[in-house]
């Protein structure tokens, strides 16, 4: 299916947002994921300006069917973060009505930061699958940043959102956050069949992606090898 796969990885303000001093400081990605044959595309965490988004779809003659949340974040979803009010979600679906998805857990979290209504979005369960054309995406609940953190698997690629970074992982000490629930999803990812590509949801590494065995042989929020030990290396 790779043939078909449509796939972007952009980062704000570079490839979007250009001139953005939040969106420049953050180093967010947001992804495009489609169906070349359809046209069909869906975008991941889209936030700051979404018009530059939108664009890129329209100049790759690819039209939007849907958003993908990975959390509720305003530097993924839009709202107010550091003083400033960051667009977002609201904008996007201005623009152009599609469905929302996000986990169940992260319902009444993006509803509060976004203002969306509860008709905007489509929660989810852990292992759901949404099609894209011919293009299946696996949503995974990975709670820890957040209560319904999540991450997506497809083709040999895992979005990995705030969840997991190639070095490091997602805070858990903003509202929503469980130390000892990420250490669980963090050994969910690990065990991960295959050998995926990483995207983050933050360039926070020299390189944009890397292999999950690479990520699992050098980032160190892999070495502790029980919750206990996770515990002691993190203060969990």
């Amino acid at each position: 299916m790779s043939d078909r796969l449509y796939f972007r990885q952009l980062l704000s303000g570079r490839d979007f947002a250009v001139g953005d001093p939040v969106a420049t400081q953050m180093l967010n990605f947001a992804y495009l994921i489609g169906d070349r044959e359809t046209r069909e595309a869906v975008v991941i965490d889209p936030a700051y300006a979404v018009g530059d988004l939108l664009d890129v779809l329209a100049a790759d003659d690819m039209r939007l069917v849907g958003v993908l949340g990975t959390h509720h974040h305003p530097d993924h979803v839009g709202g107010s973060m550091m003083g400033f009010q960051l667009p977002g979600l609201a904008e996007l679906l201005a623009r152009q009505q599609v469905p929302v998805h996000v986990n169940r857990d992260e319902l009444d979290w993006v509803q509060r930061v976004t203002g969306l209504s509860t008709t905007d979005l489509t929660g989810h369960h852990h292992d759901d699958t949404i099609e894209v054309g011919a293009i299946t995406i696996r949503l995974l609940h990975t709670p820890g940043h957040t209560p319904g953190s999540q991450c997506f698997l497809l083709d040999d690629r895992l979005i990995a959102g705030d969840t997991l970074f190639l070095e490091g992982c997602g805070r858990t000490d903003f509202p929503g956050g469980d130390a000892d629930a990420m250490y669980r999803s963090l050994q969910q990812l690990a065990g991960l069949k295959g050998d995926p590509v990483v995207y983050p949801g933050h360039q926070y590494s020299t390189e944009p992606s890397a292999p999950l065995s690479s990520v699992r042989e050098g980032n160190f929020v892999f070495r502790p090898r029980s919750l206990e030990e996770w515990r002691m290396m993190f203060g969990g």
